[in-house]
């Protein structure tokens, strides 16, 4: 976190940068995953996992394949994936994997992305969180459960699209659905011109061959399945506007407002705990 607030402050007082220079630091303002260390609690259930280390191919800044880490529990007949959000980990689940591991006949699967947590790699992206979730669906097979927070929300619904996984239930937590408005958001918090900003854009189009606005949920959803998703009204990182616009356009999701909670602590709450154990409990006594 420190870091980050260290390239913030770099771009909020960027009147001495040039156009280049200012650019480049866009690029780590926005990239630069920040890594918050892991508690007590949680790293007493990392030590409980069985560990195992996979490969997610970095096209587009370390061009080589990266190493990231996922954990392991239980070895029951329901697979269940979890993937964590921006600036996160495996562990910070740590509440609901826990409440998870005393429903029995369940394989517990959560990982951190490359550039987050333990994983390798210095800058991360959302195609990265899609390279680590289409890699542990290759190694362990598709999920019965595909769980999701935040960006990581976006990463599943486009490895569904790339896998033609058919999930039994998918659980969505205060899903991002526009990146480029978080984008936005995040440099305008930082004084960032408009003219700068569109700057940003064009290189992002350049170095990733896709405009910003194609990472929009609107456009890259297409599951059929159970889907049960989780929001906060008054959330200011996923918010309300935009999450109103997806959910009346699909309206077979299954939507709870948990009014208050907010973003991070929404996969932490008891009550959103409880509903997900009662979920998942019901679905394994229906298959």
């Amino acid at each position: 976190m420190k870091k980050l607030k260290q390239i913030f402050n770099e771009v909020k007082t960027n009147s001495s940068h040039t156009p280049d220079e200012l650019n480049q630091l866009l690029w780590q303002l926005i990239c630069y995953s920040p890594k918050m260390p892991v508690r007590l609690q949680q790293q007493q259930l990392l030590d409980e996992a069985e560990k195992f280390t996979l490969k997610a191919k970095d096209e587009y800044f370390a061009h080589r394949d990266l190493s990231f880490t996922g954990f392991k529990w239980g070895s029951g007949k329901h697979k269940v994936l979890i993937t964590h959000g921006w600036g996160s980990k495996a562990a910070d689940f740590a509440e609901m994997i826990i409440a998870l591991r005393e429903i029995d006949d369940l394989e517990i699967i959560a990982f951190d992305a490359p550039g987050n947590g333990s994983s390798e790699g210095e800058l991360s992206n959302l195609l990265l969180f899609i390279e680590a979730v289409n890699a542990i669906i290759s190694n362990f097979g598709s999920p019965d459960i595909l769980i999701g927070h935040s960006l990581g929300v976006m990463a599943n619904v486009i490895a569904i699209r790339e896998t033609k996984i058919k999930p039994s239930l998918l659980i969505s937590f205060t899903p991002l659905i526009r990146l480029k408005e978080n984008f936005e958001a995040t440099m305008s918090a930082a004084d960032v011109s408009r003219s700068a900003q569109d700057e940003f854009f064009k290189s992002f189009e350049a170095h990733f061959g896709k405009h910003a606005d194609h990472y929009n949920l609107h456009d890259l959803y297409d599951f059929d399945g159970k889907h049960w998703l989780a929001y906060d009204q008054q959330d200011i990182i996923s918010t309300y506007t935009f999450m109103e616009q997806f959910l009346n356009a699909n309206v077979l999701i299954e939507s709870h407002n948990y009014d208050g909670i907010g973003h991070e602590k929404m996969i932490k709450s008891l009550e959103v705990i409880g509903d997900v154990v009662s979920l998942v409990k019901e679905l394994i006594q229906r298959v």
